[in-house]
Parts: C-alpha cells; structure tokens; sequence
C-alpha cells in the first residue's frame, strides 16, 4: 500500500468502536465531532501508576526486589508533581499508598515474569520498542460489498482501527500484549468464561439481533478490541521477525477497590489484581483450527460492519434508542445538547 493510500484509508480506534457500540450519536459528538468530555474521576492516578511500572519493566532486571525497588522509586517522583486536589493530606497519602500496594501487587502476581518475557524479546528483537506505556497497535479490516452498500461505490474499501498496548511479553510460545486498565468491571461475563462456545457467543451475538432485547456493549465492544489486538500483534511479530508465536491479550486493572484491604490501626494497605487474559474467550476453535491462529470469523465479520457503520454514517440511534437511553444516557456527558435525548425529554404523550 503507498503512502497516499494509506492516507485515504479511514480510521477508527477501538475506543470509538466502543463508543459507537453504547450509542451512535454518542460517538459523533466524541469522535467526529470531537467534542471533549470530562476524565473520569482517578484517570491520572492509573496513568501514573501505568508509566511507573512501564519505566521499571523497560529499566530493571527481571528480579522481584529490583523491579518493585524501580516502580516506587519512579511512582515516587511522579507523585511528588501530581497535583489531584483531595479533601485533606490524609486522603492524598491514602491514595499514595494503594497505587504503592498495586504495584507491589503486580509485581507480585506477573511482573518478574512479563520483565523476563521482555528480555526474551528484546534478545531476538533489537529494532523494536516492546515497552511504552501507549504502544500502537493498528489492524486494517477489509470491508465487504454489503459493508460498503451497493449504493455507495465511493465507500472506503478497507478501515483502519488503531489501538494501544501497554508493552509486549512472551509467555511460552506466546506473543502477549498487555494493557493496563482502571477496572475489569465493564468486561462482564468475559472475566468468568474461558470459552467462546456457549454463552460468549450467544451474548455477543444477541446483542446484535434485532429480535433481541439484548444490549451489553461493554464486553461486546471487548471482544472487537481484542480481534484488533490481536491482528496488531501479529503484525508486530511478523516486522520484527519473531516467528510463529501465537498472540494473546490481556488486561491488569490498577484501579479497582474490590481487591484491597486497609488496616487503619497500622496504616496498612494490601491489595490483589484480577488479570484477565481475553483470548480464550475470543477464540473460535474452528476458525483456531483452519487459520492456527487465535482469530474468530463470527467477531471479525462484525467488526468489519461495525467499522463501516461508524466510517460512513448517519448515527441514528433510533433503532437501538429504548436500550440506549436506559443504558447510556444516564451517563452520558452529551445529552444537553443531543437532539435525540432532548426531543424525548420535552415530547408529549397521545
């Protein structure tokens, strides 16, 4: 492909395929219009915490004392420029204490493992960047006939989606890309099942069928994320040269409360992480067997008409709308000036 078809390739990211997912019009504000909402409430915290433990991964040994020795020292310095407003000196010492225990938690759990993974990597791969934070990743999707409409010949043939990994490990024979996230809450059922048969499919489909009531963007946006993750991955094996490894994808929350323990007697504080890797449920053993490849036809088949939906437009949410303002205007940063949201509000009955 050249440079000037590269360019006339549209893109999407993986946070506006979720995006799209909650509500089409949603995602005109956000990311055609680029209309900018507020972070959410501790953001910077997990982006400090995220750089500080990239900086430990991509500077210490893979040694347990080292690497948690790098990430506090590196969390220290960051911290001290960290100007988050709390209610008191208490609270900001709190708060400095989870982000410790977190990363203390991480290295515990998969740190000196995914650090030796690194420099596995690093031994056969020495043109290239394996540790960000923030490493792109992008995945083109070829977008069908009926994708496209037959009435629109002009249509893009093909999509970009661009998306980000924390770093990139090996696991065995696996090429593995991590993100750290807030929370795993929004995966749902993803974070329980193991398998694509059975109830990831039926849930991912489901939420495509017209007939159905259902309607659970989150993890269904997950499993689009992961096709393109996935396909970013094995174009990052195959430009640095790093054989037939398989890929997979993962997830590390750095801000989720459900796992940590505070004993205030002593000014304690533990924590546990709950990592979750989103290739077993992903993966459709059929299309596994035919490709020997982590891929599923049925996610990469509507990824590709989902990116087409958001390429071309109009972004009417009526169809989905019932489910919608249940689920997502609620929260929604737009609704004051949606004409959707509105013209529900002020409409009459009869």
């Amino acid at each position: 492909m050249s440079d000037a078809d590269a360019a006339a390739v549209p893109t999407l990211s993986v946070e506006g395929l979720r995006t799209g997912l909650r509500c089409p019009r949603q995602y005109e504000f956000a990311h055609v219009h680029e209309l900018e909402g507020e972070a959410a409430a501790g953001d910077d915290r997990v982006d400090l915490l995220r750089t500080a433990l990239c900086d430990a991964l991509r500077n210490a040994d893979a040694d347990r004392e080292a690497l948690e020795s790098m990430a506090a020292d590196r969390l220290a310095t960051l911290w001290a420029d960290h100007d988050e407003r709390f209610h008191s000196a208490t609270q900001r010492r709190h708060e400095r204490r989870v982000l410790e225990a977190t990363a203390a938690a991480y290295v515990d759990a998969v740190g000196v493992d995914h650090a030796a993974g690194i420099e596995r990597l690093e031994a056969e791969a020495t043109d290239g960047e394996l540790v960000g934070p923030g490493l792109p990743l992008s995945s083109t999707v070829e977008l069908s006939s009926a994708d496209r409409g037959d009435e629109s010949p002009s249509a893009p043939e093909s999509v970009r989606i661009d998306a980000t990994v924390d770093y990139v490990t090996a696991d065995g024979s696996s090429l593995v890309g991590v993100r750290f996230v807030p929370t795993v809450a929004p995966l749902g059922l993803l974070r329980y099942r193991s398998d694509w048969e059975g109830d990831v499919a039926s849930h991912f489909t489901d939420h495509f069928d017209p007939e159905s009531a259902a309607f659970d963007p989150a993890p269904v946006g997950a499993l689009l994320e992961t096709a393109v993750v996935l396909d970013g991955l094995r174009g990052l094996r195959d430009r640095l040269e790093l054989g037939d490894r398989t890929c997979r994808y993962v997830q590390i929350p750095l801000a989720d409360r459900s796992g940590t323990a505070v004993n205030w007697v002593r000014d304690d504080v533990e924590t546990s992480l709950e990592i979750v890797d989103l290739t077993d449920g992903y993966v459709d053993h059929h299309t596994f067997g035919m490709t020997h490849e982590h891929r599923n036809e049925t996610v990469d088949d509507r990824l590709a008409t989902v990116a087409a939906e958001l390429v071309s437009g109009p972004y009417d949410p009526t169809a989905r709308w019932a489910a919608i303002e249940d689920h997502a205007c609620p929260t929604c940063e737009y609704t004051v000036c949606c004409q959707d949201y509105i013209a529900r509000e002020v409409g009459f009955d009869g």
